[in-house]
């Protein structure tokens, strides 16, 4: 018989102290606040557009969500989710699987459960809030949070789409070695592109006032798992085993919209026009998720707001990469695996069709916490834990997490690493300083 790999405990807020236990005690009920009250202000909005019904929508989603917070704040039962959504028997069955796993008393409570499980259903309740209650059912209670992070975050636009263009102009002259280095740059501004997170801050301004290329040289000692060579090789291969007939295709699992989606971009358009890939996959979120994460609606929305800017630089992005997406070199997806709460291990399991897809990757890019955290199961793993034994038999294809640490779980340091950052910054693992660039390439 095979050996069973023990996993160690899921991350929760009963540990208390812990960050997952300040997060459900504190932030998560922020969050739902922030959107009651955001509810609460486009009322006049909803009167306007669909007269007392949508006043009356408004009511029942406040209240609905008021209740829920009660539920959150008094560390009540979760509960079965009640809505028509199509995920909505899959999270139930996820919820019976928790309860089996919890203790004698069968009841699975917000505090006593794991916090990424408590989390996604916040998030997927949320939803319910709006999906139960037409005629607002596809309001989206970020959208406002994403589009102000987004135009914040404009000086650091324009740096990146200039720094890019310019770069474009003479991408055919650089040798291997340039354009390793301009790989590296890339692949740095997007990773430090991920502190832009709003459910991180509970919504308060997380923009990005300057351009990261500034500073990445001063921010490399903060990578503390630096793969990018790594990356590099691959790439080579990709490109040494590609024939006419096979396409090197990279995807990109995407976390925030805003200032990191458009590094996402560049980092996409860059792999294009170096001719180190020949397609992106993008995939995001088919529903309002973690406050700022990206839905089609953003994805194209930015690329919209690109084209139309009255900047030279940041509108030729736009239309190239408008182009990109007509062309079919860049293609979108979302699945409602994104927004379901399992982790990764599960994904063969229960949605075979993205595996499938995924599968057919050169490369994957997870970018941000929450998809760590689903990589990695959000337990309580030790630093020195290899990758590839934490992802737990995820390997559709070589896959890579570009994160800035937001949540205390972290695997693959060398011995003595992270012990050695802990003594001089206990909270290291959640202030969104450090980084990775860590990859699994053994499938």
């Amino acid at each position: 018989m095979a050996a069973v790999t023990v996993l160690p405990v899921s991350l929760s807020a009963r540990f208390k102290g812990s960050f997952a236990y300040f997060t459900v005690k504190d932030r998560l009920p922020q969050i739902l606040t922030k959107v009651i009250d955001t509810l609460h202000r486009h009322k006049n909005e909803f009167f306007e557009e669909h007269g007392e019904k949508g006043v009356e929508a408004e009511k029942r989603a406040i209240s609905f969500l008021s209740k829920l917070r009660n539920e959150l704040q008094t560390d009540k039962p979760v509960t079965p989710l009640e809505d028509e959504l199509p995920d909505a028997a899959l999270w139930n069955q996820y919820l019976d699987y928790q309860r089996n796993l919890a203790n004698e008393s069968g009841e699975l409570s917000w505090f006593q459960s794991p916090w990424l499980f408590v989390e996604c259903y916040m998030y997927r309740r949320i939803q319910a809030a709006l999906a139960q209650n037409p005629p607002i059912e596809n309001f989206d209670v970020f959208k406002e949070g994403k589009a102000q992070n987004f135009f914040e975050s404009q000086e650091a636009v324009i740096a990146l789409c200039t720094y890019f263009q310019e770069l474009l102009k003479n991408i055919k002259d650089l040798d291997e070695k340039q354009l390793q280095q301009e790989l590296f740059k890339l692949l740095q501004v997007s990773l430090w592109g991920n502190k832009c997170d709003l459910s991180f801050s509970a919504g308060e301004d997380s923009s990005q006032k300057s351009s990261p290329l500034q500073s990445l040289e001063n921010l490399l000692p903060y990578i503390v798992v630096n793969d990018m060579e790594k990356i590099w090789s691959l790439f080579l291969k990709a490109k040494k085993r590609n024939t006419e007939k096979s396409n090197v295709r990279v995807d990109i699992v995407l976390d925030n919209a805003g200032f990191e989606l458009v590094s996402d971009f560049v980092l996409a358009d860059f792999l294009l026009s170096s001719k180190l890939a020949d397609e992106v996959h993008f995939h995001g979120k088919s529903i309002p998720w973690y406050v700022s994460d990206t839905t089609k609606h953003d994805f194209n929305w930015t690329v919209k707001q690109l084209q139309s800017a009255n900047h030279m630089w940041m509108s030729r992005c736009g239309i190239n990469w408008e182009g990109n997406l007509k062309k079919g070199v860049w293609v979108y997806h979302d699945h409602m695996f994104w927004t379901l709460p399992h982790d990764f291990s599960s994904m063969a399991g229960v949605a075979p069709d993205l595996y499938a897809d995924l599968q057919k990757s050169n490369l994957i890019f997870f970018k941000g916490d929450l998809n760590y955290r689903k990589l990695t199961g959000d337990r309580k793993w030790e630093y020195t834990v290899p990758f590839h034994q934490a992802l737990n038999k995820f390997h559709p294809a070589p896959l890579c997490s570009l994160r800035t640490l937001k949540s205390d779980t972290q695997v693959g340091l060398k011995p003595g690493q992270g012990e050695e950052i802990q003594a001089s910054e206990p909270d290291w693992m959640v202030s969104g300083k450090y980084g990775i660039v860590q990859i699994d390439a053994a499938l």
